[in-house]
């Protein structure tokens, strides 16, 4: 099962492996969010160990929880601020200078509409991808299979199941682009209630 999980078919989760890797990971978050804003050092050991990949000037806020952890990358200078929650049973590769609001949700797990094989605990997942520079306001979930684009802002509560381009805003439930972001050469910013 552990082998079908990581080539993405359908896999019931009760292979040892798959449950060893997660009390592990369980085990380093719990450290990870019992943690005091006074120990930035150990914060990133903890990050480190738990991570598949961690860029340089990674800044998660506890609490913060994962499946595993191992198949989660993200890049340098992101953001997260409180109640990350990433459920990594496929990769989820984070960008660099992503910025993350709060209670923000990745969930990669599918689960079979039929109730049968359903019942029987079958399920699977596909990969997320969240690109450079992409601005996920507080409450936005992203589904399996998601790519986001570069530069791309999604607004505060937005369900997003289907990939978005790079260099938009999209809102909603699900989530579409609703304006076209200009390009920015100059440094330049303009206010969007995307937090909430």
């Amino acid at each position: 099962m552990y082998e079908r999980m990581l080539a993405g078919d359908p896999y019931i989760a009760d292979d040892p492996r798959l449950v060893e890797l997660s009390t592990a990971a369980a085990l380093v978050t719990e450290q990870y969010n019992a943690t005091s804003v006074t120990e930035p050092a150990l914060r990133r050991r903890l990050l480190s160990q738990l991570l598949g990949s961690l860029g340089e000037e990674v800044v998660i806020r506890p609490p913060f929880h994962v499946d595993y952890g191992r198949f989660i990358s993200i890049g340098d200078r992101t953001f997260a601020n409180f109640g990350l929650m990433v459920l990594d049973v496929a990769p989820v590769r984070i960008g660099a200078d992503v910025q993350i609001g709060t209670n923000v949700q990745l969930l990669t797990p599918t689960h079979p509409l039929e109730p049968g094989p359903r019942r029987d605990k079958w399920e699977g997942a596909a990969p997320i991808t969240i690109a450079d520079n992409v601005w996920l306001g507080g409450g936005v979930i992203v589904g399996p299979g998601v790519t986001i684009g570069e530069n791309t802002v999604v607004g505060a509560g937005a369900v997003v199941t289907r990939d978005l381009p790079a260099n938009v805003v999209a809102v909603g439930m699900p989530a579409r682009p609703v304006k076209d972001l200009p390009a920015d050469p100059d440094g330049g910013w303009s206010r969007m209630a995307v937090e909430g």
